[in-house]
This record gives structure tokens, C-alpha cells and sequence, in this order.
């Protein structure tokens, strides 16, 4: 798990960057600068997305984790914990959510749904290769300084998010190395790509979606890619 204790670090690290420019940032700079991340974000989407090679195990995907999503209520324990923080720390509310929870959720999502997030996790947990984990900490670094500058302390809070998730993966991987075939990844990214879009869109503010509710849709998609050509 060397790789993805890096990566934490490196959200800690960048995190507090962020923290120590806060103040320094003029708003329409970080607004500005927000928008284009989310652009980018969108596009790197995009590009995952269109990887798959069965488009219908990724729609299969996404409607069974929706369905698993909304009835374990994800996006509501998400913001949950976000509002423990934010009584925790004295936060002041910002559109409805704490500013602290609406940092935490957004870059709990950048950092977790993503090609490089599963694929580095296994390709740690299989083979001790940490070097596409150690490419992402640097990238994720960079993108909490500019997080963290325009939404608060609550991104620092979704290292906690990386080291459950890319932890879990990089065990797992072990157990389950014959079921992770090249296929199943394939449609796990494209799958994982949609909802990238998904976060862009969010951080455009362009539409308001229950977004961690369809984090199941991962593994969903994983298992019915493996079990698809006996269907």
C-alpha cells in the first residue's frame, strides 16, 4: 500500500499549500481556475468513457449502482460525515451544504473515480508496481492546492477517502487477481469515465447530482463484464 499512502500524503501536502494561499487567491481568479479544472476533468472523462468495449455492461452498470446507490444512500452519508466535520470545526454554511462537506464530497470523487485510482491500486496490490500511484500523487498534490484554495479544508479530508479506497482496491487485487482481467478493467474505467463527467458537470454547477450515489456502479459494471460472455 506504499503507493497509495503517497498519494494521501501528497492530498495532506497540496492541501495545506492550498490552506496557506487561501486568503492570497483573489475569487474570480479561483472561480476561473476551477472552471478549467473542471473542464479538464470533463475531457479526461470523456477519454476514460470511451475505452469500453461493450457499452451495454456499462449502461448494465450504471443502472444496478444507481439502484444500490440510492438504497444504501451514499451521497447522504457522504455529506453526512462532511456536516460532522464542519460542527466539528465551526464551518459556516454555504449554499445549503457546509463548505467543508461540499469540499470533501467533490474531491472524494476526483480522487477515487478514475483509471488510474483502480488500475495503479491493482497493479500495486499484484505486483508491487507503484509507479502509476506515485504519477497520480503528483497530480492530485497540484489539484488540491487549487481545491483547497477555493473550497476549504474539507479536500484535506479526502485523504482519508484515498487511503480506505485505493487501500481496499490494492487488497483486494490479491484475493480476486484471476477475476480482474483486462476486460473487467476496461469496462470499470469506461464506467468510472462517465461519472468523471459527472464530477465536471458538478463542479460547473450545471446540474445538481446524487453523484456518490452511483459509485456502485463500478463494481457493477466489473461483475457483469466478467460474467458477460456466459450471459
Amino acid at each position: 500500500m506504499k503507493g497509495t499512502i503517497v498519494n494521501s500524503a501528497a492530498v495532506l501536502i497540496g492541501s495545506g499549500v492550498g490552506l496557506a494561499l487561501k486568503r492570497g487567491i483573489p475569487e474570480k481568479y479561483q472561480n476561473t481556475v476551477m472552471h478549467g479544472m473542471a473542464l479538464a476533468v470533463g475531457v479526461i472523462g470523456l477519454q476514460m468513457a470511451f475505452k469500453t468495449e461493450n457499452m451495454l455492461v456499462v449502461i448494465l452498470g450504471l443502472a444496478v449502482g444507481a439502484v444500490i446507490g440510492e438504497a444504501l444512500n451514499i451521497d447522504g452519508l457522504l455529506n453526512k460525515i462532511g456536516e460532522w466535520l464542519s460542527s466539528k470545526l465551526g464551518s459556516q454554511e454555504k449554499a445549503g451544504q457546509s463548505s467543508i462537506g461540499h469540499g470533501f464530497v467533490t474531491a472524494s470523487l476526483v480522487y477515487c473515480i478514475g483509471a488510474m485510482a483502480v488500475v495503479g491500486s491493482i497493479q500495486d496490490g499484484l505486483t508491487g508496481d507503484t509507479s502509476t500511484l506515485y504519477a497520480k500523487s503528483l497530480l492530485d498534490g497540484i489539484t488540491s492546492i487549487v481545491f483547497t484554495s477555493s473550497m476549504g479544508i474539507g479536500v484535506m479530508f479526502s485523504s482519508v477517502s484515498i487511503l480506505i479506497y485505493q487501500g481496499l482496491i490494492t487488497l483486494l487485487a490479491g484475493f480476486f487477481s484471476a477475476v480482474l482481467s483486462e476486460n473487467v478493467i476496461k469496462e470499470m474505467t469506461a464506467t468510472g469515465g462517465i461519472l468523471i463527467v459527472g464530477v465536471s458537470i458538478l463542479m460547473l454547477e450545471l446540474k445538481k447530482i446524487r453523484l456518490a450515489n452511483l459509485l456502485p456502479a463500478i463494481p457493477a459494471a466489473a461483475a457483469i463484464a466478467y460474467f458477460w460472455p456466459v450471459m
